[in-house]
């Protein structure tokens, strides 16, 4: 437990960002010093249109030569503000230099290890392969595609197109009537022979 509360995390802010940090908050005291010293000018110049009503003019002109210097103050100070502005945005642009030159440095390290391992011969070696492969490939379509004459192809293409398209003919039945078909005549039926001879006998007998 000691140890897990103990611990110490390490921050993430650097010393650039706590240089930015103080800039702005510099910044920002100053710009607060601007719009306090503005609205005091601003009730020393009602003032002093109070003073001249009064007939108090010395007293009003002190007050706008204090006005006056004030005047001045608030020049330096926005030149300071704009001094300050553009600090940050140096240091800001040099942090993201910084950045940038840290990924570029890591992406040389990575290509020279993809270098290492994927070399200009081995690139070239497996381009030459698929070249390769990319031909016998040919080869075969060609060989497969030759088994047919041009007028085969021609025909299979029609044929294709016109079931696509639904306009396959089928052939005409033909409109004629058919000839008459002459019958056969139907055989004599012939009397067995042995019915004739069978009767001859039976006269002999009886004449004898």
């Amino acid at each position: 437990m000691g140890n897990l509360f103990g611990k110490k995390k390490h921050s993430r802010v650097t010393e650039q960002d706590k240089a930015v940090l103080q800039l702005k908050q510099q910044r920002d005291k100053l710009r607060q010093y601007q719009k306090r010293i503005n609205l005091q000018l601003e009730k020393e110049r009602l003032l002093a249109k109070q003073l001249l009503r009064n007939g108090k003019k010395d007293k009003a002109l002190l007050l706008l030569k204090k006005k006056r210097y004030q005047d001045q103050l608030l020049d330096k100070t926005e030149n300071q503000i704009g001094n300050l502005e553009r600090m940050v945005q140096d240091l800001e642009f040099a942090q993201i230099e910084t950045k940038v030159i840290q990924g570029l440095k890591v992406g040389n390290e990575c290509l020279k290890k993809m270098h290492e391992v994927m070399s200009v011969e081995e690139v070239e070696r497996i381009m030459d392969e698929t070249q390769d492969a990319i031909e016998y490939q040919r080869q075969i379509d060609d060989m497969l595609a030759g088994s047919l004459t041009q007028e085969d192809e021609d025909a299979v293409l029609a044929e294709l197109e016109a079931i696509t398209q639904g306009d396959v003919e089928l052939p005409e039945v033909p409109e004629d009537e058919l000839p008459d078909v002459p019958e056969v005549p139907e055989a004599t039926e012939k009397k067995p022979e042995r019915d004739r001879s069978g009767k001859k006998p039976e006269r002999e007998m009886l004449a004898a």
